[in-house]
Protein backbone atom coordinates (compact mmCIF):
# COMPACT_ATOMS: atom_id res chain seq x y z
CA UNK A 1 0.00 0.00 0.00
CA UNK A 2 1.44 3.50 -0.90
CA UNK A 3 -0.01 5.98 0.75
CA UNK A 4 0.91 9.73 -0.55
CA UNK A 5 0.70 13.17 1.00
CA UNK A 6 0.69 16.43 -1.34
CA UNK A 7 1.61 19.63 0.05
CA UNK A 8 -1.27 21.73 1.15
CA UNK A 9 0.40 25.07 1.34
CA UNK A 10 -2.08 28.01 2.03
CA UNK A 11 -1.75 30.38 -0.66
CA UNK A 12 -0.21 33.75 0.50
CA UNK A 13 -3.37 36.51 -0.24
CA UNK A 14 -2.36 39.77 1.18
CA UNK A 15 -4.67 41.34 -0.73
CA UNK A 16 -5.06 44.85 1.96
CA UNK A 17 -1.40 45.67 1.06
CA UNK A 18 -2.39 46.45 -2.60
CA UNK A 19 -6.08 48.64 -2.13
CA UNK A 20 -3.65 51.40 -2.88
CA UNK A 21 -0.43 52.51 -4.49
CA UNK A 22 1.06 53.02 -8.82
CA UNK A 23 1.09 49.49 -10.65
CA UNK A 24 2.11 48.23 -13.62
CA UNK A 25 0.29 45.23 -15.27
CA UNK A 26 0.73 43.51 -18.88
CA UNK A 27 -1.65 40.88 -19.86
CA UNK A 28 -2.05 38.96 -23.54
CA UNK A 29 -5.85 38.46 -24.73
CA UNK A 30 -5.98 36.76 -28.41
CA UNK A 31 -1.71 36.90 -28.77
CA UNK A 32 -1.70 40.55 -28.55
CA UNK A 33 0.60 41.93 -25.11
CA UNK A 34 -1.86 44.89 -23.58
CA UNK A 35 0.16 47.65 -21.04
CA UNK A 36 -0.62 49.58 -18.84
CA UNK A 37 -0.33 51.46 -15.49
CA UNK A 38 -2.84 52.60 -13.13
CA UNK A 39 -2.81 54.10 -10.07
CA UNK A 40 -5.55 53.01 -6.82
CA UNK A 41 -6.20 55.58 -3.79
CA UNK A 42 -7.54 55.56 -0.62
CA UNK A 43 -10.88 57.64 -2.15
CA UNK A 44 -11.89 54.51 -4.02
CA UNK A 45 -10.76 55.73 -7.13
CA UNK A 46 -8.44 54.00 -10.05
CA UNK A 47 -6.49 56.10 -13.06
CA UNK A 48 -5.38 54.19 -15.35
CA UNK A 49 -3.43 55.16 -18.57
CA UNK A 50 -3.71 52.33 -21.49
CA UNK A 51 -2.41 53.28 -25.04
CA UNK A 52 -2.07 56.75 -24.51
CA UNK A 53 -5.61 57.27 -22.54
CA UNK A 54 -6.28 58.15 -19.60
CA UNK A 55 -9.55 56.67 -17.45
CA UNK A 56 -10.90 56.74 -14.03
CA UNK A 57 -13.70 54.44 -12.22
CA UNK A 58 -14.58 54.04 -8.71
CA UNK A 59 -13.49 51.24 -6.91
CA UNK A 60 -16.06 49.38 -4.90
CA UNK A 61 -14.32 46.01 -2.92
CA UNK A 62 -16.83 43.23 -2.33
CA UNK A 63 -14.25 41.99 0.21
CA UNK A 64 -10.54 42.14 0.93
CA UNK A 65 -9.58 40.20 -2.26
CA UNK A 66 -12.83 41.07 -5.24
CA UNK A 67 -13.56 44.22 -6.10
CA UNK A 68 -15.76 45.67 -9.18
CA UNK A 69 -14.39 49.01 -11.23
CA UNK A 70 -17.36 51.39 -12.64
CA UNK A 71 -15.86 54.12 -15.21
CA UNK A 72 -16.58 56.98 -14.06
CA UNK A 73 -17.24 58.96 -17.53
CA UNK A 74 -17.81 56.69 -20.37
CA UNK A 75 -17.19 58.10 -23.41
CA UNK A 76 -18.39 55.17 -25.44
CA UNK A 77 -21.64 52.40 -24.24
CA UNK A 78 -18.85 49.67 -24.88
CA UNK A 79 -16.85 51.19 -21.91
CA UNK A 80 -20.04 51.53 -19.19
CA UNK A 81 -19.40 47.88 -18.32
CA UNK A 82 -18.45 47.57 -14.80
CA UNK A 83 -15.55 44.70 -14.50
CA UNK A 84 -14.95 42.12 -11.67
CA UNK A 85 -11.25 41.64 -10.68
CA UNK A 86 -10.42 38.52 -7.94
CA UNK A 87 -6.97 39.48 -6.74
CA UNK A 88 -5.62 35.11 -6.67
CA UNK A 89 -2.22 35.28 -5.11
CA UNK A 90 0.15 38.18 -3.56
CA UNK A 91 3.46 38.59 -3.19
CA UNK A 92 5.52 41.32 -1.30
CA UNK A 93 5.38 43.62 -4.87
CA UNK A 94 2.89 42.14 -7.23
CA UNK A 95 -0.56 40.30 -7.25
CA UNK A 96 -2.26 38.36 -9.73
CA UNK A 97 -5.66 38.26 -10.39
CA UNK A 98 -8.22 37.54 -12.62
CA UNK A 99 -10.88 39.75 -14.44
CA UNK A 100 -14.06 39.82 -16.77
CA UNK A 101 -16.62 41.91 -17.46
CA UNK A 102 -19.34 41.95 -14.26
CA UNK A 103 -21.50 38.79 -15.09
CA UNK A 104 -19.66 37.39 -18.29
CA UNK A 105 -17.71 33.86 -17.61
CA UNK A 106 -14.56 34.27 -19.91
CA UNK A 107 -12.16 35.40 -16.96
CA UNK A 108 -8.53 36.54 -18.12
CA UNK A 109 -5.71 36.35 -15.94
CA UNK A 110 -2.69 39.12 -15.57
CA UNK A 111 -0.18 40.37 -12.90
CA UNK A 112 -0.08 43.73 -11.40
CA UNK A 113 3.56 44.85 -10.32
CA UNK A 114 3.38 47.43 -7.94
CA UNK A 115 5.59 50.33 -8.97
CA UNK A 116 5.23 53.02 -6.07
Amino acid sequence: MFISFTNCEKIERNCKDFHSGDFFTETSVNGITYKSTFSRNSSNIQIEEFEGKIDSSYVRWVNDCEMILSPIKPKKMSEKKNIFIKILTTNDSSYTYEYSYLGESNKLKAKAIRIR
